[in-house]
């Protein structure tokens, strides 16, 4: 690999989108350390980012546009780098591309730089708990891996300083970052592989409706973003597809160059004991289970990292019990099927003990399934307000629910319905924006309230 300075120094690179979740502060700072010339530009202002533009301040040549865009940050520069969640209609990226500037992002420049193997997996539910779940299982089994992509607080950029021969990355990828994958052009330099790329194992958990609102209702550019992961391997190459996708990718079989897996829950044995609950989640084992032995893993190594491996956090996760009240946080439920899914995981017998949290804002996808099956679980539904809950209909279903203005105010509610065996589960949804900084914000916030209950 070039030495990273010989790549970026005296480069000029408009990084769109800051963001306070640590992956675009972290970019940044790697490529100022490198000797970018760097432009951070975001729509939020000074205040907004203020804790980001402190951990920058140490890098005083970083040249900052904010609270707006302005064209010329997008004209005669070596690479845009592009944050996840840039609109695909972005008039500045089609200005950028218009005026031949490259564009990229960070998981794909990485794997264009980087001299490693990568695993990347993808998919609208699951793809955290596989990404996880495969990266321990490799480091059990003696490999060096570098966990990467959409993990929180991890800069991908900042990854090459660790990339070695023996490394191998393994990376989550949402259809934002896939987009990268999917790009023809990146920084020319020597070094830098150009032409549309994928990971050397891709990995596709399942396909269901999600982000609409991004992609403008159009579920398959959703689709076809994702599809990137895979659609310019090669044949030595290795694609692993959990069965629930299969259908949705039937019309790209002919961008399958690699080797084929189909995966689900029959991958794990039936005597394995699994902790993280539900059949979901067996069905993200087995995925997982599949990946670890199409590279090699023993399955003795493979059956004690997945026998002791637990909940990823705001994932379904067993925060706390208290007075006999099992408490989960599953933030990262961001749709009507994701707690539908908690739901089934947590009351398969339709015990109806589930005081369930829930609501935000709308991401333009149809909860009818979700309230139909409220009644059959829930003994309780308190609802955050927001867009999304406003879309909720209940005429016809037998449900105790109420609207709250807080969170606070929802646990309180929640918690008085509770006895002794009870579950209160927060599982909002819908999206967190409008009430929360994010979901991970809307997690920890429920997490503090929940850390004071006696």
């Amino acid at each position: 690999m070039d030495t990273l300075e010989s790549i970026f120094k005296g480069k000029k690179i408009t990084q769109i989108g800051l963001g306070l979740l640590g992956r675009g502060i972290g970019d940044a700072a790697f490529l100022a350390q490198h000797g970018a010339e760097l432009m951070v530009t975001d729509m939020k202002g000074e205040e907004s980012l203020a804790p980001a533009l402190k951990e920058l301040a140490r890098y005083p040549h970083i040249t900052y546009r904010l609270g707006e865009h302005v064209q010329s940050d997008f004209e005669d520069r070596d690479l845009i780098l592009k944050g996840a969640g840039v609109p695909l209609d972005s008039e500045h990226i089609a200005h950028a591309r218009r005026n031949g500037v490259p564009i990229d992002m960070s998981a794909s420049l990485f794997a264009r730089i980087a001299p490693i193997p990568i695993v990347g997996v993808t998919g609208t539910r699951g793809k955290s708990t596989v990404t996880h779940l495969i990266d321990v299982i490799l480091r059990a089994d003696g490999r060096e891996t570098l966990l990467g992509g959409n993990v929180r607080g991890v800069s991908n950029l900042a990854l090459l300083s660790e990339a070695d021969p023996m490394s191998m990355g393994v990376f989550e990828l949402d259809s934002w970052q896939c987009q990268g994958f999917g790009e023809e052009q990146s920084l020319a330099m020597p070094g830098v592989q150009q032409g549309a790329l994928s990971p050397n194992v891709a990995v596709f958990t399942t396909f269901m409706p999600d982000h609409l609102n991004y992609y403008h209702g159009d579920i398959d550019a959703y689709l076809f973003d994702k599809t990137h992961i895979f659609s310019h391997q090669q044949s030595s190459d290795t694609l692993v597809i959990g069965r629930q996708a299969l259908e949705a990718l039937t019309s790209y079989k002919k961008s399958m160059r690699g080797q084929v897996i189909i995966a689900d829950g029959t991958e794990v044995p039936k005597k394995w004991r699994i902790l993280i609950p539900g059949e979901h989640n067996r069905y993200n084992v087995g995925i997982a289970v599949a990946t670890a032995r199409a590279l090699g893993v023993d399955d003795e190594v493979i059956k004690q990292v997945v026998e002791s491996f637990t909940a990823l956090p705001g994932r379904l996760e067993m925060v706390r019990e208290v007075r006999g009240v099992s408490i989960y946080n599953d933030t990262n439920a961001t749709t009507p099927d994701a707690t539908r899914t908690a739901l089934l995981a947590l009351d398969p017998e339709c015990t109806k003990r589930i005081v369930l949290i829930m609501g935000g804002a709308n991401k333009q996808l149809d909860a009818a399934g979700l309230v139909s099956e409220l009644a059959g679980h829930t003994k309780s539904v308190i609802l955050l307000r927001g867009t999304g809950t406003d879309t909720l209909t209940f005429t016809g279903h037998d449900l105790n629910v109420r609207t709250v203005d807080s969170l606070r105010e929802a646990v309180h509610e929640a918690w008085g319905d509770c006895v002794a065996g009870d579950i209160l589960l927060f599982s909002p949804g819908f999206a967190s924006f409008g009430m929360f900084k994010n979901e991970y914000d809307r997690g920890e916030q429920f997490n503090t309230i929940i850390a004071g209950l006696t």
